[in-house]
């Protein structure tokens, strides 16, 4: 269309350049033969109106608006005066909505000094949502709308409120590790064809793992007795430890818990079916780092005084801890 209309210019242009030289006597003649051929091109079409192009309407327009309207139904004009007008009309508000178009889609970008403070207000008020966050800022007079601060702190990576004050399994054994044992019950068979359960216990910073004792008949007072060794064992190391994690297994009896909360140490219990929330003492069971940390001296030595087993006993079990993998 542009083009067109540029064209339309340019031979108009030239058309005036024509006229010129040309005395009033020859303009009016030229002008009484183009109404003339008007009229005959009416007669032609009859009822059928001629069409034009948007360039056309728009050198129309542009040409005949400023003339007043008498004067423009004195003229011999295929459209009537009252159309050539709206042309005009059609023709500046097209321009205005081009010069009112956004230069990007959407809505404009959130003043920056508002999305600090909305991150800052996140940041310090972990316990805030989005909408707790929108009402504080209209207290202070900002008015924004409550999507809007949901998308700067998604746009931020920061996570809903529930999830930014909850902590998450791993969040702790990553930040309790250092003072953080696991235990469990492990059973194989010896030589002889007897079972035997074996007690260990890990430490989640240096993976270093602890047999308390092995017997046939893990009964309450062994167990016990094997967490009261533990305590001993780790006041001798100069170890503290303020949680351990233990699963549901009928075999902890809750003397157990007592001698280890007396001692300071939380006792964590992993969910129902939910090996993995004991995961590092899981795989080390099924691994030979079991054995490359038995001494069978101290297990014997260090066995729970009712139910002691001999170095004996304790070697075919670990020999045949080599057939778990």
């Amino acid at each position: 269309m542009l083009l067109r209309l540029a064209y339309l210019g340019v031979t108009n242009a030239f058309a005036l350049l024509r006229l010129l030289p040309m005395s009033d006597r020859d303009k009016d003649v030229e002008i009484l033969a183009l109404r003339h051929q008007i009229t005959v091109l009416e007669r032609q079409l009859g009822k059928i109106r001629p069409r034009f192009s948007p360039s056309d309407r728009a050198f129309l327009a542009a040409l005949l608006h400023r003339l007043p309207l008498d004067v423009l139904h004195r003229f011999r004009l295929l459209v009537r005066p009252d159309t050539v007008l709206r042309w005009h009309r059609d023709l500046l508000a097209r321009r205005h909505a081009a010069k009112s178009w956004p230069k990007r889609p959407g809505q404009p970008r959130t003043v920056r000094s508002i999305r600090l403070l909305v991150l800052r207000l996140a940041r310090e008020n972990p316990t805030w949502g989005y909408r707790r966050i929108h009402g504080e800022l209209l207290v202070l007079g900002i008015k924004v709308a409550a999507s809007t601060v949901w998308e700067i702190l998604n746009d931020a990576g920061i996570d809903p409120a529930p999830e930014r004050t909850s902590t998450t399994w791993a969040d702790f054994l990553r930040c309790q590790a250092d003072a953080l044992l696991a235990c469990d019950f492990f059973e194989t068979t010896t030589l002889t064809g007897a079972r035997m359960y074996v007690l260990a216990v890990i430490e989640h910073t240096s993976r270093r793992i602890r047999i308390l004792g092995a017997t046939a008949h893990p009964t309450a007072s062994w167990v016990a007795q094997a967490a009261k060794n533990l305590v001993m064992d780790l006041e001798d190391a100069d170890r503290r430890a303020r949680f351990l994690i233990r699963d549901r297994d009928g075999k902890f009896p809750s003397l157990f818990d007592t001698v280890l909360n007396d001692a300071g140490i939380e006792v964590v219990l992993s969910g129902v079916r939910m090996p993995r929330m004991n995961a590092l003492m899981e795989q080390h069971v099924m691994t030979d780092v079991v054995i490359a940390k038995v001494d069978i001296g101290q297990v014997a030595k260090r066995g729970p005084a009712r139910d002691r087993v001999d170095d004996q006993t304790v070697a075919q079990v670990v020999e045949q801890a080599r057939g778990w993998r």
